[in-house]
């Protein structure tokens, strides 16, 4: 009788997966159960605000302060919303501000993105000298240098004017370091090839930079959407005429000429103020996922 024979005629058992031992159960249950709970958590912080904000819209005047706390109205009162969103004033100054968002967007998007691929790829005498000095811009406080910006803008005639707050704020160095790190992570050979082509700088930015750019440039028009939607300091000072009130601005104004005989009208108010903010994060949630992954490559 053979080796082989001896082997096929071995009893054949069947390999099964190893078992874990029952006691590493619990520990994995433990922490699933612990990271659902942290994320309910998280949610409800995050979510309670708002959902108080809408639903107080719905409430009379004396219930959105009553004691003790109610969340929801006894009658809820449709026509807070309906008679917000009549109000031309209001519509005038979501329009105002809706209309320089954008275009504060825009330039805050072409400016830095250009100043970012300068610094990026481009050699120029005292080039770390100079972007020191722009990162050196980050910390310092807004505050700090607010009354200095008043007596430019003063001293420019830029009082009560759309660019007084469209200007002052587009170039950021928070965000040209956000996209020169992408822009640091762009293979050279690119660029090689394109100077092989004849193309020039302002050609290789714009035919290879830029399309390769969408998610980063979501991120960068977000945040200058969202700065430029909530400032209330800036357009305190240098706004005074009501036809270029900003929401904030309108908002503020009117808690201060109501008081609090209408907080069922200015809860309503700031729900609507804080639709189109919440409207554009969730339709471009994927590209801010994105651009913000992308631009730690290097």
């Amino acid at each position: 009788m053979t080796a082989t024979t001896l082997i096929s005629d071995a009893p054949q058992t069947e390999s099964r997966p190893a078992r874990h031992p029952r006691g590493a159960r619990g520990p994995r249950i433990a922490a699933g159960l612990l990271r659902g709970i942290l994320v309910v958590a998280f949610l409800f912080g995050a979510l309670f605000p708002l959902a108080w904000l809408v639903i107080s819209g719905f409430k009379a005047r004396n219930e959105v302060t009553r004691t003790p706390f109610q969340f929801f109205p006894e009658v809820w009162k449709w026509e807070n919303y309906a008679q917000i969103l009549s109000d031309p004033a209001f519509l005038r100054t979501v329009l105002v501000t809706l209309a320089g968002a954008l275009i504060f967007a825009a330039l805050s998007v072409a400016i830095n993105s250009m100043a970012a691929y300068v610094f990026a790829r481009l050699d120029f005498a005292f080039k770390r000298l100079v972007w020191v000095v722009v990162i050196g811009t980050m910390f310092l406080p807004g505050m700090a240098i607010l009354l200095t910006s008043f007596i430019v803008v003063t001293r420019l005639h830029m009082l009560d004017t759309l660019a007084v707050l469209i200007l002052p704020g587009a170039a950021s160095a928070a965000q040209i370091f956000f996209l020169r790190q992408f822009y640091l992570s762009v293979p050279r050979a690119l660029e090689e090839s394109a100077f092989i082509d004849g193309a020039g700088r302002f050609r290789i930015f714009v035919s290879i930079f830029v399309p390769m750019s969408k998610p980063v440039f979501v991120v960068v028009a977000m945040t200058s959407f969202l700065a430029f939607w909530n400032s209330y300091v800036w357009p305190v000072m240098t706004i005074s005429s009501p036809d270029l009130f900003q929401i904030q601005q309108y908002l503020a104004s009117f808690r201060f000429e109501r008081g609090n005989s209408e907080l069922g009208l200015l809860m309503a108010g700031s729900a609507l103020a804080a639709a189109p903010v919440i409207i554009l994060c969730l339709v471009l949630q994927r590209y801010i996922v994105e651009g913000i992954k992308i631009s730690g490559i290097k």
